[in-house]
């Protein structure tokens, strides 16, 4: 099975776009993730869409064609739906799609438009991913969901409205540097604590805003990367989703999300990683209690220790994990059905060394994506990791220099290389207490021995003697 590599990424500005339909929305997300992987748009397989209320807030469904025309596409389109998760389920349908084998290229992304509705009509289009029988019709909007979930919290492991506003300030901070994100502006602590309440212990800065905007991702096959001179540095090695039932009422548990713990573990076994080996994480913060219960989801915390992560500076920029470089959903913005798409977006970003906030995060090699559904009855999680370049095709010059340390590779092939022993040292290491490791630069030999075994077969005897025996010594 090949891994899907992250070639191209696009965004729009998130926030307010009254005047612009959804479709150029979307149109400007896919443009620019096209141009960023240099893929004709005649080599796209199929758009896979994720939309959540446009039926509601432009009164128009069955939208996955018109945003594949919209991106001058000619492809076959799917919409896929499913609450603030759509897009991230539309990226896991994608990834699976070129892992498989059944594609070499898919754009994936999502869009809503939610500034042409009022507030009262958003909570309410909103609150159509709750339980319609047993939820909605006995008033239930989501920041009472998530209050509930906040105060089962509270109640099972500690924690304070102070430990919430951090999460709030933090994000805020983070989003100061992101040209995509829909606030720029910082929030302290006592701010946050002063803000009105919506639903106790949740106040005003607890909740991401109405957004509009849309994002967009190409996925290319390794094969398809290989021959068509694509630089893919990022590839998507792990996939997971999980689900629950929709009704709080119903759930065992308002302090965890199974979902997400389901979804986190089929992705790091998928990846063949640990928690241990993340290094940065982008979550679904649609509220503040929701970055520390999909934290604790994600392995980087136990149960009940991800409540004072923010205050303690864990989760900070400059700390041990960071979470929500971008600025999370709290503040750059949750056009609900792009997303999952501007999270994937943003890690790639982040991880191939162009975002605003690389710097923090300049020795990361695995990074982590979390998207909910509702009260997280839907969950996806993806895993991302750096690909390393290795040489592909030598000229026994070339090759002398390459030894000598010389750039004088004419061609490369990228391929994931994760190293065991740093992965060993950080699973020895108490959770969210370890320090960053320097991913070590592998050794001219052992760059060479992994080219040797991915092209042995494709060269001469005699070079092949050649190079077994410089490597001999």
């Amino acid at each position: 099975m090949t891994r899907a590599s992250v070639a191209g990424v696009g965004l729009t500005r998130f926030g307010s776009h009254p005047d612009r339909p959804g479709r150029d929305l979307f149109a400007e997300a896919a443009e620019a993730a096209l141009a960023d992987a240099g893929v004709p748009r005649a080599d796209v397989d199929t758009l896979k869409y994720g939309n959540f209320m446009g039926a509601i807030a432009e009164r128009q469904s069955h939208q996955a064609p018109l945003m594949a025309e919209a991106a001058g596409l000619t492809c076959p389109a799917t919409r896929y739906e499913d609450a603030c998760a759509s897009a991230g389920v539309a990226l896991r349908e994608a990834v699976q799609a070129v892992s498989s084998g059944r594609a070499d290229v898919i754009v994936a992304g999502g869009m809503e438009h939610m500034s042409s509705l009022d507030t009262p009509a958003v909570t309410e289009g909103l609150a159509m991913a709750a339980d319609e029988l047993h939820e909605i019709r006995a008033g239930m909007t989501f920041p009472g969901a998530y209050a509930l979930m906040a105060r089962a919290y509270f109640e099972t492991h500690g924690g304070e409205r102070r430990d919430l506003a951090a999460i709030a300030s933090k994000n805020h901070e983070n989003a100061l540097d992101n040209e995509y994100a829909q606030f720029h502006r910082r929030v302290s602590v006592d701010e946050a604590l002063e803000a009105p309440p919506i639903a106790e212990p949740l106040h005003l800065y607890d909740a991401c805003p109405i957004t509009d905007g849309a994002s967009a991702v190409v996925f290319v096959s390794e094969s398809y990367a290989e021959s068509h001179d694509v630089t893919a540095p990022v590839v998507v090695s792990g996939s997971g989703q999980g689900g629950d039932r929709m009704a709080l009422a119903d759930r065992e548990y308002l302090a965890r999300t199974p979902a997400a713990d389901a979804a986190a573990a089929e992705a790091y076994a998928d990846a063949d990683i640990s928690a241990a080996a993340v290094d940065v994480a982008e979550v679904h913060d649609c509220f503040t209690i929701a970055e520390v219960l999909a934290t604790e989801s994600l392995g980087l915390f136990d149960p009940g220790e991800g409540i004072d992560a923010a205050r303690r500076g864990v989760t900070t920029a400059d700390g041990q994990m960071p979470v929500n470089l971008s600025g999370g959903l709290k503040a750059k913005g949750h056009p609900v059905g792009a997303t999952g798409g501007s999270q994937v977006v943003e890690m790639t970003r982040l991880l191939r060394g162009d975002h605003p906030h690389s710097d923090a995060v300049s020795d990361a090699t695995v990074g982590v994506t979390h998207n909910a559904g509702g009260s997280v009855a839907s969950a996806v999680v993806h895993v991302l990791e750096v690909a390393q370049w290795v040489p592909r095709s030598l000229t026994m010059t070339g090759l002398r220099h390459w030894l000598m340390g010389r750039d004088s590779i004419s061609s490369a092939r990228t391929v994931t290389v994760r190293s065991r022993r740093v992965e060993s040292v950080r699973r020895a290491v108490p959770l969210c207490r370890r320090p960053h490791f320097p991913r070590p630069e592998p050794s001219k030999r052992t760059q060479l021995s992994t080219w040797l075994r991915l092209n042995l077969q494709k060269i001469p005897r005699i070079w092949q003697w050649l190079l077994r025996l410089i490597l001999s010594g």
